[in-house]
């Protein structure tokens, strides 16, 4: 939740290649307080069955910029084996596997503001936004 004095992150993914929500993908939070300042590790968590990561921390006091890092490699490898994809094979991908092992969206953040930022998730495509 957020305050006066920090921002707060949500998140959740579709995979739009089946048009259901990504279940088990490993998201990492980090947040830094100004554009040259490191990057601090806050956290990580899984999304539910409904692609939803409930349980991210909350951001410190002072940050400027968020990032989230989804790890999608397990979730495409695990469609992959379940064939539950009708994508075309990583043919054109030039590695062995998948094409989008992880992604990663930086975004900036106010203190007072909630930010949702969903992802939408196929195996050759994503695209993300700042939901409500």
């Amino acid at each position: 939740m957020s305050t006066e004095t920090t921002a707060s992150v949500s998140t959740h993914i579709l995979d739009t290649s089946v048009g259901r929500p990504a279940q088990g993908v490993a998201i990492s939070l980090s947040s830094r307080s100004g554009a040259g300042a490191r990057w601090v590790a806050l956290g990580a968590s899984k999304t539910d069955a409904d692609g939803r990561c409930k349980d991210l921390p909350a951001l410190p006091e002072g940050t400027t910029h968020v990032r989230l890092d989804f790890e999608t490699e397990a979730y495409f490898e695990n469609k992959q084996a379940d064939a539950q994809q009708d994508a075309p094979a990583n043919r054109d991908s030039g590695a062995a596997g998948v094409f989008f092992p992880e992604v990663a969206i930086t975004f900036a953040v106010v203190p007072g503001e909630h930010y949702h930022v969903p992802l939408l998730l196929n195996p050759f495509g994503y695209s993300v936004y700042r939901g409500s």
